[in-house]
């Protein structure tokens, strides 16, 4: 095959890996009704398929800090798509295959989590290590594409089950895993560059010892928190808290709130020259206090929705800006400081929403509470970057 020389191909392989991300994680919540109508599914199963997914990614993400660099980055990143592409494949034919079709769901689940935590360990390490010469612009960009992928998940596999029957969502699957495979071949012909320069990477010892990296661990945290948080939650509380339809819940709740977050990203793509990184966290963050606090405290739904979906614009460059003030402040942290980092804002996204469901209970189902408790998310971004160092 015939090497591809500019770097080019290699960020655009890079934005087609994001949103092999995004289907890897957008598209089986979609089938959650069917599933449990077609198998008979209670709420605990349907569950555990959203659990597991991102506990292997966690798991990966941990592993990640000592095999990756063994292995190195071109064969890693080929491994993440074959295993999302065999799990995207697999959610369509497993079921069939065993005896039960619930351990056919979870190994297809398994593999593609496998895969979606690969890419999010590799694919910003590998765009930052490209000769660009506005690395913070390239990674909110990179980043946007996650979010332009959700929003074609929604309305593309929306409009597969229009015309074709949501019985056919299994072709629906196999369909999504042709992009994962055909992005496997496009990074083996791209040009990957060094991330750190040979025998310079940071032991995982000298890392952890590093306050820098502790204040971006728990910038990571907050990040993922405040994201999902509200993403989780957000066409449920449309739905139960502000008494609008489901389809109307989705559309101006998760789907609004990934439009508005790509195009923060997309934004500051275009003009991180204007606007320095730390102020546009700093503002970031104090509008997503607002959104919150509007969600928590508003009984007009018009408000409700409106916070919702801005909530998607304040979040947007939490994920990638913390990233691109890591790389900068520990130029040497390499692929163990990355794959930490995506560590920490997993556990962000797993406790963000789960901060909003236990607040929620507790307080009798009402998710305006939640919300409320979430808040501090946001507001411990804000002390964070107050508190660190000036680029």
């Amino acid at each position: 095959m015939r090497k591809l020389e500019s770097y080019q191909h290699t960020i655009y392989a890079s934005y087609l890996g994001y949103v092999t991300q995004a289907i890897v994680n957008n598209f089986a919540p979609l089938l959650f009704l069917t599933f449990s109508r077609e198998f008979s599914l209670t709420l605990d199963k349907i569950t555990l398929i959203t659990s597991l997914n991102f506990a292997i990614q966690l798991v990966v993400d941990l592993l990640s800090a000592r095999f990756i660099d063994r292995i190195g980055y071109r064969k890693s990143v080929a491994a993440a798509h074959f295993f999302a592409a065999l799990g995207l494949v697999g959610l369509g034919l497993f079921p069939s295959l065993f005896p039960d079709p619930y351990t056919g769901i979870l190994l297809a689940v398994f593999f593609y989590a496998v895969g979606g935590g690969l890419i999010e360990v590799l694919i910003s390490p590998i765009v930052e290590a490209c000769p660009t010469s506005q690395k913070e612009a390239a990674m909110s960009l990179l980043h946007s594409f996650y979010c332009w992928g959700e929003v074609a998940v929604i309305l593309l596999t929306t409009l597969f089950f229009s015309l074709f029957g949501i019985e056919n969502w299994r072709c629906a699957a196999c369909l999504w895993a042709i992009l994962p495979a055909a992005n496997l071949f496009y990074f083996l012909l791209v040009p990957l560059y060094p991330i750190v320069a040979e025998g310079k990477s940071l032991p995982i010892g000298k890392l952890i010892r590093n306050k820098t990296f502790w204040w971006a661990f728990v910038l990571m945290i907050c990040a993922g928190a405040s994201e999902q948080a509200m993403c989780q939650w957000a066409s449920t509380f449309a739905e139960a808290g502000l008494h609008v339809s489901k389809t109307l819940g989705d559309l101006l709740g998760p789907c609004a709130f990934a439009l508005l977050m790509g195009a923060s990203r997309a934004f500051y793509g275009k003009n991180s020259e204007k606007v320095p990184l730390r102020i546009m966290i700093i503002g970031s963050a104090a509008l997503c206090i607002v959104c919150y606090l509007t969600a928590a405290f508003s009984s007009l739904p018009v408000f409700g929705l409106l916070a919702c979906a801005f909530c998607g614009l304040s979040v947007g460059i939490f994920w990638p800006g913390t990233f691109s003030m890591a790389a900068k402040r520990m130029p040497s942290g390499g692929t163990a400081m990355f794959a930490l980092l995506a560590l920490a804002g997993d556990l962000g996204c797993s406790g963000g929403p789960a901060t909003v469901g236990l607040v929620a209970g507790a307080a009798g189902g009402n998710l305006h509470t939640g919300l409320l408790a979430a808040v501090i998310f946001p507001v411990l971004i804000v002390v964070s970057m107050l508190a660190g160092k000036t680029d």
